[in-house]
C-alpha cells in the first residue's frame, strides 16, 4: 500500500514539477516579449522621430529658399523702380529750369531785338532738344505684382493629414503564362493587384522539386533566395534542371515590413540528365560521379567493388521514365560488360530513343586521347569510339600530332576548328542528328546525319587524361535556331557513311 502510494506521490511530483517547468518558461517568454516589446517600441518611435524631423528639415530647408526668392525678387524689383525714380526725378528738375528760363525770354522778347531773341530761341531749342526729361521712358520697368510668388499647400497639407503606418504590402500574383523557361533560364513575372507607391523590393525564392502539385511540407531541396529585386520580373540564370520541376514564390516588401508569398507556381524544367556506369568503364578509368579521369594503375580492387555496384545498383525503368514527363524520356539501359583493351570507354546509363537532347563535356586539352559521342548498345567491349558502325564521336589526338577528327565506322575526317575546352553534343534522335559544338561560343564543329535504327547511349572516351560531364541542360536556343537553318542543307558526313 505504501509503494502505491509513494508511486502515486511520485507521478504528482513529476506532474508538477513539469507543470512549474512550462509555467518557468511561458513567464521567460513573456518577460522576453516585454523586452522585445520595449525594444521595438523605441526603435519605431525613433525612427518615426527621425521621419518627422526629416520632414521639418525639407519644410524649413524649401521656406528658406522660397523666401531667399521672394527677397531677391523685392530686392530686384526695387532696384529698377529706384533707378527709374531717381532719373524721373532729375528729368523733372531740369524739365522746370528749362520752363523758368522759356518764360523769362518770352517776357525779354518785348524788349529785346530780333537778332537777340532769335538767338536765344536757337539755344533755348538746343536745350529742350537735349532734355532728359525728353529722353525719359515714362513706362516702369518692373512691375509691383508679386502674386506669381504666391503659394497653395492645401493638397500638400492633405497629404501630410493622411500620413499614416506603413500598410502590410499586397501579395503578388505570379502571371504563369508570361513565365518562361529557355536554356536554363527562368524568367518569372508577376504583378500586384493595385498600385503601392510605398514598395520597395521584392523577394523571389525557388527551390527544385519532382512533385508537379503544390509544395509539401517536407522537400528534399531548400528554398534558394533571389533579394532587391527592383521590377516585377526577374530571370534566374545558370541553372541545372536535374528535377523535373521548380517552384517560385514572390513577396513585396517596403522599409519596414514584407507581406505574405504569392501562391506557389510550379514550371517545369525538362532537360537530359544521366549519370556514368561505372560498371561499363575500362578498368583503367576511374569513375567518381559525372568526372573520370586515368588510372594507370588500373585499379585492380575498386574495379570489384564497381562490379558489385553495378549488378546491385537499381536502373531506372522505361515505364517510370514514362511517367516522369509529358514528353517521351531517355530510357535507362540495362547493365552490361566493362570495356577492356584498348577501348578506354565508359558509358552513360540512360539511353536516347526519342526527342532532342543536349550535354556537355569539359576535358583536359592535354589528354593522350579523348572522345565524345553516342554509341549504340550493341558496341562491342573491345570497339574503340569511331571504330565501327555502332558508334559516332569526335575524337582529339595528342600522341605523336595532334588532330580533332569526326570518327564513324572507322573513317575519319579532319576537322578544321580550334580544339574547345569543352564540347557540346546534340542529339535529334527522330531526325537522325548528331552535332558537336563549341560549348562556349556555340560555334558548329561537324554534323552526323544518319537514321538511328536503336536508341543511342552518351558515350566517351580517355587514355592519359580527365574529363568531366554537365548534364541537366536544355537545348540551348542558338543551336536549335542553327538546326533550323541548317535542316536543309546537305550531310557533312557523307564520306563517314
Amino acid at each position: 500500500m505504501l509503494f502505491f502510494l509513494q508511486e502515486s506521490l511520485r507521478k504528482i511530483t513529476h506532474t508538477l514539477a513539469v507543470k512549474n517547468e512550462e509555467i518557468s518558461n511561458f513567464i521567460c517568454s513573456l518577460k522576453q516579449s516585454l523586452n522585445n516589446l520595449e525594444t521595438n517600441s523605441n526603435r519605431v518611435q525613433e525612427d518615426l522621430e527621425s521621419e518627422f524631423n526629416s520632414l521639418h528639415t525639407i519644410l524649413d530647408e524649401m521656406k528658406e529658399s522660397m523666401l531667399t526668392r521672394i527677397k531677391q525678387e523685392r530686392a530686384s524689383r526695387t532696384y529698377e523702380l529706384q533707378s527709374q525714380l531717381s532719373a524721373g526725378t532729375k528729368a523733372l528738375e531740369s524739365a522746370e529750369e528749362l520752363l523758368e528760363l522759356a518764360n523769362q525770354t518770352l517776357c525779354s522778347s518785348q524788349t529785346d531785338s530780333f537778332s537777340q531773341v532769335t538767338g536765344t530761341l536757337l539755344t533755348l531749342t538746343h536745350l529742350v532738344t537735349m532734355a532728359p526729361a525728353f529722353r525719359l521712358s515714362l513706362k516702369t520697368k518692373a512691375s509691383d505684382n508679386m502674386s506669381h510668388l504666391m503659394v497653395d499647400f492645401s493638397q500638400e497639407r492633405e497629404l501630410l493629414q493622411a500620413l499614416k503606418f506603413l500598410p502590410v504590402p499586397a501579395t503578388p500574383e505570379i502571371q504563369v503564362s508570361e513565365c518562361q523557361v529557355c536554356d536554363n533560364s527562368v524568367t518569372v513575372t508577376w504583378t500586384i493587384p493595385e498600385p503601392d507607391s510605398k514598395i520597395d523590393h521584392y523577394i523571389l525564392e525557388y527551390r527544385r522539386t519532382n512533385h508537379e502539385g503544390p509544395p509539401r511540407i517536407r522537400e528534399d531541396y531548400p528554398w534558394m533566395v533571389v533579394e532587391g529585386i527592383r521590377q516585377m520580373e526577374h530571370t534566374v540564370t545558370g541553372l541545372r534542371f536535374d528535377t523535373r520541376y521548380m517552384t517560385f514564390r514572390v513577396r513585396a516588401c517596403n522599409k519596414a515590413v514584407a507581406g505574405d508569398f504569392s501562391e506557389p507556381v510550379t514550371l517545369e524544367t525538362h532537360a537530359f540528365n544521366f549519370k556514368l556506369d561505372s560498371g561499363s568503364a575500362h578498368q583503367n578509368l576511374k569513375v567518381e560521379d559525372l568526372s573520370v579521369e586515368w588510372d594507370s594503375s588500373g585499379g585492380k580492387v575498386q574495379d570489384i567493388r564497381k562490379e558489385k555496384n553495378r549488378t546491385n545498383s537499381p536502373m531506372h525503368s522505361p515505364a517510370r521514365s514514362a511517367l516522369m514527363s509529358p514528353k517521351r524520356a531517355p530510357t535507362a539501359r540495362p547493365g552490361r560488360d566493362r570495356f577492356t583493351a584498348e577501348s578506354y570507354t565508359v558509358l552513360a546509363d540512360t539511353m536516347i530513343d526519342a526527342g532532342q537532347q543536349y550535354w556537355e563535356v569539359r576535358f583536359d586539352k592535354e589528354s593522350k586521347a579523348f572522345a565524345v559521342g553516342v554509341a549504340l548498345r550493341s558496341l562491342g567491349r573491345f570497339d574503340q569510339l569511331g571504330k565501327s558502325s555502332a558508334s559516332w564521336c569526335i575524337h582529339l589526338n595528342n600522341w605523336l600530332q595532334q588532330s580533332l577528327t569526326a570518327k564513324h565506322n572507322n573513317k575519319a575526317r579532319t576537322l578544321d576548328c580550334s580544339i574547345p575546352s569543352s564540347i557540346g553534343v546534340y542529339v535529334n534522335y527522330d531526325e537522325g542528328i548528331l552535332s558537336f559544338y563549341n560549348a562556349k561560343t556555340k560555334q558548329l564543329m561537324h554534323t552526323f546525319k544518319t537514321k538511328f535504327q536503336q536508341p543511342v547511349i552518351p558515350a566517351f572516351m580517355v587514355w592519359n587524361g580527365s574529363f568531366s560531364v554537365v548534364t541537366g541542360l536544355q537545348v540551348p536556343s542558338v543551336v536549335q535556331s542553327g538546326q533550323r537553318k541548317n535542316s536543309g542543307t546537305s550531310s557533312s558526313n557523307a564520306s563517314l557513311t
